[in-house]
């Protein structure tokens, strides 16, 4: 199950002023299917498709904190 902090939330309108959009679905893959993964700052990141998500695994919930664009290489 995936929770989306108010912060990330809000991270959609925030990216949407700024003519970034992604969708929650795009989100979710990320973080279920990454091309990349690793760990920033004691969280875990998930990458794919452009988008890279910040996370962490509380009791089986998977809780986003956030997340941003990146470029492919």
């Amino acid at each position: 199950m995936f929770y989306f902090t108010k912060y990330a939330e809000n991270k959609f309108d925030i990216l949407n002023k700024h003519k970034v959009f992604f969708r929650r679905e795009q989100v979710e893959d990320a973080v279920a299917c990454p091309d990349k993964q690793g760990r920033k700052a004691g969280l875990l990141t998930a990458e794919k498709d452009g988008v890279k998500v910040i996370y962490k695994k509380e009791e089986g919930v998977i809780k986003i904190i956030t997340f941003y664009p990146v470029k492919n290489v």
